[in-house]
């Protein structure tokens, strides 16, 4: 039964109010509830103006909330089957950050899959933890990093017993999932905390028919992007505890050091408005759109040239589960890369994907995700398919060997020894000292105090060729490593 009280929404009840309210504004932001005209209010209209307020009288405080929005956090906990919420205006990003500041300390131990985001690589340079990598299952047919196994997590347990966390994706950027709860279990047995990366499961919280969350797996705490799959504005999060182990002293402290000292009134609005339309219409809206989507990988499926993948699929390549929102569709029978068909299908049928990799593309699904946006996905692909199957050569096989650059040093330690910034080509056998990524999805090739192979410099100049965001500090062609002559900690 539904929770009659899931039907308020304090924070934006109370923000709609005051700007309703013909307010003097003498305090910020300099537009005074929309008194300068500009482009953007005529396209948008004064109200969003209105909205847009800076903590004034009633309005609380979200660096200690004790008023509207603590109680919208509060809906939020009860929603999402924690005990505990916080809002976040800076992305999960900054959730992640403040999750690992509070669960490890400088040359602390935490437990992680290689492919994680960015954001994690820099929070282990902010906090000084030294990360203690798994090497997750490897789809060399689509060339993706999926899940971590439950007996990978145990060896690393074993091996490192005074590790203070294990962090897991749940699930990864193109829905694959871990066994959470098992892992969980096993974590906790051995007195470790347990992260959960949840920028791609907000959706989890809401349906049955999707795959298990991470509190409902009792994991400690949780970021997750409700702006990516639950209809709150981009760059809107939370983060969600449960149970005893959460410092919550030491993560308030962590997120008011991240946070912004003027957060958006409206991203703030958006979460709580997103939270009660998932509460509500959440788990039926869910499960008519997979049954969309199922109807569309069927039609899919019978596209020559494209290979649609499915739940069976992942599930053979024994990993643990997998979030049929996401829909993954391989193309290189076309005769096409990746990056050309996400290109193309904007260029032709004004689509756009949420990324490519060499052989694949990926369309992420939500419950504002149409029929008629799936029948013109469709639609696409078969004029793809018309122009192209059996008119190009399939391209060749991946080659993709998933392997870790070998860690010389802590990422914090890399991070600020003395630099040089060197050519692409002489940076081989050298110690990186920034992060190398592709983004989205943002997981990094390279991290700081990892020795950089030839490999790795393929596979940059790869995705360099293809086109892809390239992500680093410098200009594509060159690269950030440790001066090892003026470094201490460098041993000959």
């Amino acid at each position: 039964m539904k929770n009659h009280q899931q039907n308020k929404t304090p924070f934006f009840t109370a923000l709609k109010d005051y700007g309703e309210k013909n307010v003097a504004p003498f305090d910020v932001p300099g537009h005074k509830l929309g008194n300068i005209p500009n482009d953007l209010q005529k396209y948008m209209g004064t109200k969003v103006y209105k909205l847009d307020s800076n903590s004034p009288i009633g309005l609380d405080h979200l660096n200690k909330p004790t008023g509207v929005i603590l109680e919208s956090e509060e809906l939020m906990a009860k929603a999402c089957n924690a005990d505990k919420a916080y809002f976040i205006t800076n992305g999960t990003t900054i959730g992640i950050l403040a999750m690992i500041l509070t669960a490890c300390k400088a040359n602390e131990k935490i437990i992680l899959p290689r492919n994680v985001h960015k954001s994690v690589i820099n929070a282990l340079i902010l906090s000084g933890a030294i990360p203690i990598f798994i090497k997750p299952n490897i789809d060399k047919k689509l060339g993706i990093a999926n899940d971590i196994t439950y007996d990978k997590v145990a060896k690393a347990i074993k091996e490192n017993p005074d590790a203070k966390a294990v962090f897991i994706i749940n699930p990864t950027y193109f829905g694959v999932v871990s066994d959470l709860k098992k892992i969980t279990k096993l974590a906790h047995d051995n007195d470790m905390l347990v992260i959960a990366d949840e920028a791609h499961g907000a959706q989890f919280y809401f349906s049955e028919k999707l795959p298990v969350s991470a509190m409902e797996a009792d994991a400690d705490i949780s970021a997750l992007s409700m702006h990516k799959t639950a209809g709150s504005f981009t760059q809107s999060s939370v983060i969600l505890c449960k149970g005893e182990r959460i410092d919550h002293h030491r993560l308030r402290s962590s997120l008011n050091m991240l946070q912004s000292t003027s957060p958006s009134s409206l991203l703030m609005a958006s979460l709580d408005v997103a939270r009660k339309t998932m509460y509500f219409e959440g788990e039926k809206r869910i499960a008519k759109t997979l049954e969309n989507v199922k109807e569309t990988r069927e039609k899919l499926k019978k596209i020559p040239g494209i290979k649609v993948i499915d739940k069976d699929y992942i599930l053979a390549q024994k990993s643990y589960d997998y979030d049929e929102t996401k829909i993954i569709v391989k193309v290189s029978d076309l005769g096409l890369s990746g990056f050309e068909v996400y290109k193309l299908l904007m260029k032709q049928s004004n689509i756009q994907l949420e990324l490519a990799e060499s052989h694949i593309v990926l369309a992420v699904i939500t419950i504002g995700t149409t029929k008629a946006h799936l029948e013109r996905l469709v639609q696409a692909f078969k004029k793809l398919s018309n122009e192209f199957y059996k008119q190009r050569d399939k391209l060749p096989k991946i080659d993709f060997n998933y392997q870790f650059p070998e860690a010389y040093a802590r990422p914090r330690d890399a991070y600020h020894a003395p630099k040089l910034i060197v050519t692409l080509e002489d940076a081989i056998d050298e110690i990186a000292a920034e992060q190398v990524m592709i983004y989205p999805p943002g997981i990094p090739i390279l991290i700081p105090g990892e020795i950089i192979s030839k490999e790795v410099i393929d596979d940059i100049k790869f995705y360099m060729k293809k086109g892809s965001a390239l992500q680093s500090d410098l200009d594509s062609n060159y690269i950030s490593i440790v001066d090892k002559e003026n470094w201490i900690k460098w041993e000959d």
